[in-house]
């Protein structure tokens, strides 16, 4: 703040203001002054706020959350004001730019925090080890479940029932389990489709422990896979094998992503890879950097992301085997563990 001139910057998305505070409300804003931080919300969370951020100053709005940000930044005086661009609405910027008044600068401070949370310290690391092993774990229960006849939204409610069991505050999203031909959708929603033999099976879960995300996807085949089947697969294995090594300090997440593509290159199946290698991982299951072609974002110590490459063959089904992998001084480390070996049913 202090080197770009600003007197106050206002911290509007709900991650980034529990990272710096510790205030888990789902309402309100953060504004940050030299003089300390202030929280701003309303009636339902201002204990709340008083009990988990120690040291900040807890404000009651009165009336609507941007008038009473405005108002309170009309206050303090300072004229040139950092905002996060990607987290307001146009009408909500009107509304906050209205009620601070004339004679304010407005700067975008859009990625401040979520800069400071790529790099994760060794407490967070920690925290996000125990959401891998958990789901992790998860993974080796839903394998029991997969027999013909199973619906697809069965098991993704179990799989979500034994995160609970295991202490998760909830998934990280919405658990994907696709069988058959759905598998070639990457981001296939439950439905009642049975398990049938001879039929692939993608299963993509995350839990949220201590506040941190976890993602891992394991691929299955009910039945004997044929010849096909297993030369994918291998190439898919093979893919990740080859981003996973790829990770490590000063490579960029452009080299990361084309390590996976290169060798699903070899295959003559990079057609059917139809996202992004990975994804940023922490207190949201999809932050930066976001490792992909053309991101020439290098990684650093701390960081954590997935790696996901995937096949899709219309028709068929498809095949991603995915993991979270921490980025450390001379290397990576791999925080989810399941096989990754393909497991017939």
């Amino acid at each position: 703040m202090g080197a770009e001139g600003l007197s106050s910057v206002v911290v509007t998305h709900p991650a980034n203001w529990f990272y710096l505070t510790g205030f888990t409300g789902e309402s309100g804003a953060l504004v940050l002054t030299p003089s300390g931080a202030k929280i701003i919300t309303d009636g339902r969370f201002t204990v709340q706020a008083r009990q988990e951020a120690a040291g900040v100053k807890v404000l009651r709005q009165r009336g609507s959350l941007w008038s009473s940000v405005g108002d309170f930044l009309k206050k303090t005086g300072g004229s040139h004001i950092g905002y996060d661009s990607a987290r307001l609405t146009v009408a909500q910027f009107k509304a906050l730019r209205r009620a601070a008044g004339h004679g304010k600068r407005w700067r975008d401070a859009a990625g401040w925090v979520e800069r400071q949370r790529m790099r994760k310290d060794a407490e967070e690391l920690a925290q996000m080890r125990k959401a891998a092993a958990l789901v992790s774990e998860v993974v080796g229960s839903a394998v029991k479940l997969l027999k013909p006849g199973i619906r697809e939204f069965e098991v993704s409610a179990e799989v979500e029932y034994q995160m609970r069991q295991r202490g998760a505050s909830g998934p990280a999203f919405e658990t994907i389990v696709a069988f058959g031909e759905r598998a070639a959708f990457p981001h296939a929603r439950p439905t009642a489709k049975q398990l049938r033999k001879n039929e692939l099976v993608v299963l993509d879960l995350g839990a949220i422990l201590g506040h941190y995300c976890s993602d891992i996807t394991r691929t299955f085949f009910c039945g004997r896979a044929p010849a096909r089947i297993r030369r994918w697969y291998r190439a898919v294995r093979e893919a990740q094998e080859a981003s996973v090594a790829a990770v490590k300090p000063g490579a960029t997440c452009d080299e990361v992503d084309g390590a996976a593509r290169g060798v699903l290159s070899r295959y003559r199946l990079s057609e059917y890879f139809v996202h992004s290698t990975g994804h940023g991982l922490g207190l949201e299951v999809h932050e930066d950097p976001r490792v992909a072609k053309g991101q020439y974002q290098r990684l650093d110590h701390g960081n954590v992301v997935t790696i996901e490459p995937g096949v899709y063959v219309e028709g068929v089904g498809g095949i991603r085997v995915e993991d979270d992998v921490a980025v450390q001084q001379s290397g990576s480390e791999v925080l989810t563990r399941f096989t990754r070996d393909l497991i017939e049913l």
